[in-house]
């Protein structure tokens, strides 16, 4: 199984006809995503890699039944293609882009949890589910490094995401499903948030959270963990263990307030849960080797 997205996932690509919308379209067909239509305002009739083309989310979701949808807008326009997607039914809903209103994001986070749906991002390369579909940035040439398997994967950094899984890899390692919580300030949804549909994956046998210095989701992964939402072994890398004191990170996430947010702050917590801390990328699969080896999984 998977968490999320499968290839039985019926997907909508908002903005399609742009460049990066159907250039990914295609790679997300190729690797076996139900992509079942697209949307841009004044271009239905097009078609897309054979996939068509409506004016709005209802008037596709009135022709197609519809089961995620996947953002490629830009940031100030996130917000409203958000809401159409929910007020059209979407449960899930990925948002690509970066530099989205931190007032923008608020709204869309409080709108999902009213519609009982799940928004994913902004600042993400997306979700896969390995070698099953994906939604997002994920090239074919990373086949050699998203291998499929038994790890959950939850992640706020791209670039540090290919360098941990393709150690897992190496490990003999490989992910169920992958999912790309954003570098945000404000994400969409919380790595604790998703904890649950991992524990209730048969096919996922630990997980993986791959973190860095700033905000408090780390901290609620150690607070889920007491309060047994996850039962599963847990490993996490947490970047910036290294950084400057005082200096400002790339990602807008990674801010640290009220004493909290700083990488000892979320390696102290998760020690305390129970989980395991990888001090380098390579050790994430190390420290799953000698935890499959203990517990006989």
């Amino acid at each position: 199984m998977s968490i999320i997205l499968d290839e039985q996932t019926r997907v909508l690509v908002q903005g399609i006809t742009g460049k990066e919308g159907s250039f990914w379209t295609k790679h997300m067909m190729d690797y076996g995503t139900n992509v079942v239509a697209g949307v841009t305002p004044g271009k239905e009739g097009q078609m897309v890699e054979g996939v068509p083309v409506f004016h709005t989310v209802k008037r596709a979701t009135a022709k197609v039944e519809v089961d995620a949808s996947l953002l490629f807008v830009p940031p100030k326009l996130a917000k409203d293609a958000v809401l159409e997607a929910l007020d059209a039914g979407i449960k899930t809903i990925v948002v690509l882009c970066d530099g989205i209103p931190l007032h923008d994001t608020l709204q869309m986070r409080n709108a999902a949890k009213t519609k009982g749906a799940m928004v994913i991002g902004g600042n993400t390369s997306g979700i896969i589910s390995m070698g099953k579909a994906m939604m997002g940035f994920f090239p074919h040439w990373l086949d050699r490094v998203y291998k499929p398997g038994k790890i959950g994967i939850m992640t706020r950094s791209g670039s540090l995401t290919n360098e941990v899984t393709a150690e897992l890899v190496k490990a003999g390692f490989g992910a169920s499903s992958l999912i790309g919580i954003g570098g945000d300030s404000v994400p969409l949804t919380r790595f604790a948030e998703v904890l649950p549909l991992f524990e209730n994956d048969p096919d996922t046998e630990a997980v993986v959270i791959i973190g860095e210095l700033g905000g408090t989701m780390e901290e609620e992964v150690a607070e889920a963990m007491e309060n047994g939402v996850l039962t599963k072994p847990l490993v996490s890398f947490l970047g910036g263990r290294t950084a400057p004191k005082g200096k400002k990170m790339g990602h807008a996430g990674a801010i640290i307030t009220a004493g909290k947010g700083t990488v000892e702050d979320k390696i102290s917590a998760l020690h305390g849960a129970g989980a395991y801390v990888a001090k380098k990328p390579r050790m994430v699969g190390e420290l799953l080797n000698d935890i499959f080896v203990k517990q006989d999984i």
